[in-house]
C-alpha cells in the first residue's frame, strides 16, 4: 500500500458529518464522497481513510488532515489534481504529501483549533446563512431587544482554559476513559474577513483533544450567558460538578469550522 496525508477544506452544509456508516447515497458524508472518487482513481481497488477529527453534519473544515491508504503508485501532486477534478466543488483536497505508514491523524495530533462564527446583526445575510449562526435575542417586552453581552462572554471564555472535566459540555459517551481536556486558548474576536458585515464575531478555541459536541456545548453556554440567561458562576460550576443536565442547549453547526490541526 501507498500511504498520503491530506489537507482537506470543506463546507459541511449539504453533507452528514464526515463519517460514512451507512453507505447510503441518499445521506451523503465527506468521508463516502472522497471514498469513492478514491477507488475511481484506483480503479475499484480497496482504499481506506482515517482522519483526524470526525466533523458532525453541517460542520465545515478549512484544514481537516487525513491518511489514505491506496494500492498504486501515485505521485502526490498527480493525486491532488485528479481528486480535485472529481470532487464536488465544496470539498477540496488543499494538499496531498506521501508519509510514512505509521502516521495516524489523529493520535500524532498535537492540538486542533475551531472558529465559531457568529452574527449580532438582526437580520440575516442570505450569503452567509450557512456558515454563520445569527443570534436570537433576549426579549424582555416585545418592544425591547437587548443586544448580546459580548464582554461577558470573552471573560468566561477565561474560565475554560486549562485542564478541566468537560462532562457537562459534551454529549454522553460511555466508550471514553475521561472526560477531561486541555483547552490552551479561548477566546472572542471580531473578525474583518467577512465583509458582508460589520457585527461578525467567532469563539477561537484550540485545545489537546475535543469532546463530541463539545466546542458547540460551550459556545452554547457563551450565547446564555451572553442573552443573560446564565451567570458566569452557573459556567464554572459545571466545569467543576459533573451534571447530566445541560445547562444550555448545543450551538447549531453551521458556524463551527475546523481550522487547523497540528503535529
Amino acid at each position: 500500500m501507498y500511504y498520503h496525508r491530506l489537507i482537506i477544506s470543506y463546507k459541511g452544509t449539504r453533507y452528514f458529518g464526515w463519517q460514512d456508516l451507512c453507505k447510503n447515497e441518499q445521506k451523503p458524508t465527506i468521508e463516502g464522497i472522497i471514498h469513492k472518487i478514491l477507488t475511481k482513481i484506483c480503479k475499484y481497488q480497496s482504499c481506506t481513510i482515517s482522519v483526524s477529527s470526525r466533523t458532525d453534519a453541517g460542520v465545515h473544515a478549512k484544514g481537516q488532515v487525513a491518511k489514505i491508504s491506496i494500492p498504486i503508485l501515485i505521485e502526490s501532486e498527480k493525486l491532488l489534481l485528479g481528486m480535485n477534478s472529481l470532487l464536488p466543488n465544496d470539498i477540496c483536497i488543499v494538499e496531498c504529501k506521501s508519509c510514512d505508514a505509521k502516521f495516524n491523524s489523529n493520535k500524532d495530533s498535537k492540538s486542533k483549533e475551531y472558529h465559531y462564527y457568529f452574527s449580532t446583526d438582526t437580520i440575516s445575510n442570505p450569503i452567509l446563512n450557512d456558515i454563520v449562526e445569527y443570534l436570537p435575542f433576549s426579549n424582555n417586552t416585545s418592544a425591547i431587544r437587548q443586544s448580546i453581552d459580548i464582554e461577558l462572554m470573552r471573560e468566561a471564555c477565561k474560565l475554560f482554559i486549562g485542564k478541566h472535566d468537560f462532562y457537562s459540555f459534551a454529549k454522553r459517551d460511555n466508550t471514553m476513559n475521561s472526560t477531561f481536556r486541555t483547552i490552551l486558548s479561548c477566546e472572542i474576536l471580531q473578525t474583518e474577513a467577512l465583509t458582508f458585515h460589520n457585527n461578525i464575531y467567532y469563539l477561537k478555541i484550540v485545545g489537546e483533544g475535543f469532546l463530541r459536541y463539545m466546542v458547540r456545548y460551550i459556545i452554547g453556554a457563551l450565547f446564555a450567558l451572553g442573552n443573560r440567561h446564565l451567570s458566569i458562576n452557573d459556567i464554572s460550576e459545571a466545569l467543576s460538578i459533573h451534571k447530566e443536565e445541560k445547562i444550555s442547549s448545543k450551538a447549531k453547526s453551521r458556524g463551527l469550522h475546523l481550522i487547523q490541526i497540528s503535529y
